[in-house]
């Protein structure tokens, strides 16, 4: 391609300078100057249509500029390309909802944990030492079991109920439940239930940011594009400005054209700050998602490489809507309602606890005294529910949320499905779109052609050359466009199908 538009350059490059040397023939050289504008823009879209290798990238580094529209235009042509894989990866690692989801997933966890923790047994041990005043009295009692029998005073502890000045406890408890009424089983089952949604839940959290990450992606290919064929369209306007000032010059136009000419230039001078604001903003928006920063150049791979593949769309189906991980957490959002309602009749049957201690209490830490006190109590309780108002509506509650969720999940259906229908019309419109526009660009650059000679020969007027400028813009703008709605419609697609 390169070796071709050479040869052509230098092809035209002669006749120029042929028609240089002619007589009177000035404004005639710069007619074929603005054809050889042309051919080099049409070469520039035909080559940028090959798709480039790209490497791995890294986030570039800061960039201290003053972020006038010239030097931002100037640092995303620059700048390396980065890929669509390369910015989804880069999203994942910031701070999003994905992340929330994640951690919510971590929450959802540790209650698993809990639920089984329950069906285990509490030990606590507990240590306790109490100390009481002596009472103001004395006691005096006679020891008989000594010989002679013996008086002894003692001084018993102040309060009513203290077993002695100083008591120490030591006692072990371990307390449970057997779960009799099934309440244990079916929390740990609705725990988990709730854990797969939230697993799921960082699925589709995922599949969003993907999805936000691609429209960002094309919208900013899509600005860029335009702001460099804004760009082409300016530089063509302002050397046909310069070719119908010469013609003035020479006498061989009006004054009219030339401000006909001036305010084509400014329409589309126009038309490129509209543009490269664009562009600014759809940059700003990829930035949030990928991490960089807002100074920091960013650039896409060109848009007119992500052009349709045959048969890409019908190979997808509506059978794979089924696929999509809604319908799986809405399964785990009922199961966990079902779980409810058992827990809710539970609450309705008796329930067994158990406690067992072991330890002593002595009014000393000699080892007799405490070796007399060893001792094991056992406990076990039954809870019998004889009223309670609630219990029933909880259960009715329990009831009601298993409808909702079966009501959530047929609502769902008909959206994905109509989501799908919808994503499949858009891009088989946009492709056929693509494939009639890319035929009339042709078209469009030769009327430009045409109509620039018909006027440097006299035969048309200045608004027929402005016409076919506008209409080239025109035929520009809406394939770029085109190409853009089949890329959006296909990721739409691939996302109604859960991929």
């Amino acid at each position: 391609m390169k070796r071709k538009f050479t040869a052509k350059g230098a092809v035209l490059q002669q006749e120029f300078f042929l028609i240089l040397n002619r007589r009177n023939s000035l404004p005639k050289a710069f007619f074929w100057l603005i054809l050889c504008a042309l051919s080099i823009s049409a070469q520039t879209v035909a080559d940028s249509t090959v798709k480039k290798d790209s490497a791995v990238k890294t986030i570039p580094p800061t960039v201290n500029s003053s972020q006038n529209d010239s030097s931002f235009a100037a640092q995303t042509d620059a700048a390396q390309p980065l890929t669509l894989a390369e910015a989804i990866n880069l999203s994942l690692k910031q701070a999003s909802n994905l992340k929330t989801a994640q951690l919510n997933e971590q929450i959802a966890a540790e209650d698993v944990k809990q639920a089984k923790a329950a069906f285990y047994p509490k030990v606590v041990a507990a240590p306790t030492v109490i100390y009481t005043t002596p009472s103001l009295g004395t006691v005096t009692t006679t020891d008989a079991s000594t010989v002679p029998a013996t008086t002894v005073t003692t001084r018993p502890p102040s309060f009513l109920g203290a077993n002695a000045v100083s008591e120490f406890q030591a006692l072990v408890n371990t307390s449970g439940e057997i779960d009799i009424s099934g309440k244990l089983k079916a929390t740990l089952k609705r725990n988990r239930a709730l854990l797969e949604s939230a697993r799921l839940g960082s699925e589709i959290a995922r599949r969003d940011l993907i999805t936000a990450v691609q429209d960002a992606y094309f919208n900013l290919a899509l600005a860029t594009l335009k702001r460099r064929g804004a760009e082409m369209s300016l530089k063509a306007a302002q050397d046909f400005e310069n070719y119908t000032k010469l013609q003035l010059d020479a006498g061989e136009v009006a004054p009219v054209d030339l401000i006909r000419a001036r305010l084509q230039s400014s329409t589309r001078n126009d038309e490129l700050e509209q543009a490269k604001m664009t562009e600014s903003v759809a940059a700003d928006s990829l930035r949030v998602f990928i991490g960089y920063d807002f100074t920091a150049p960013v650039a896409t791979e060109d848009l007119l490489v992500q052009i349709p593949q045959d048969n890409e769309i019908e190979s997808y189906e509506q059978a794979a809507i089924q696929t999509r991980p809604e319908f799986a957490q809405f399964a785990a959002d009922r199961l966990a309602a079902e779980q409810n309602v058992k827990i809710a009749q539970s609450d309705r049957r008796p329930q067994l606890t158990y406690s067992v201690g072991s330890g002593f209490i002595s009014d000393s830490l000699r080892p007799k005294p405490v070796y007399n006190s060893l001792g094991v109590q056992a406990t076990i309780g039954v809870t019998v529910p004889i009223f309670d108002k609630g219990a029933k509506s909880r259960e009715t509650q329990a009831k009601l949320k298993i409808q909702q969720a079966e009501n959530n999940r047929q609502l769902a259906e008909r959206q994905f499905a109509q989501e799908f229908f919808t994503a499949r019309t858009q891009a088989f419109s946009a492709r056929t779109r693509i494939r009639q526009l890319a035929a009339g660009i042709t078209d469009a650059e030769s009327n430009v052609s045409a109509s620039i000679a018909r006027y440097s020969a006299g035969e048309a007027p200045i608004t027929e050359v402005t016409d076919a400028a506008n209409l080239l813009v025109a035929q520009r703008q809406a394939l770029y466009q085109a190409i853009f709605d089949y890329q959006t419609a296909r990721a739409k697609l691939l996302r109604a199908i859960g991929k």
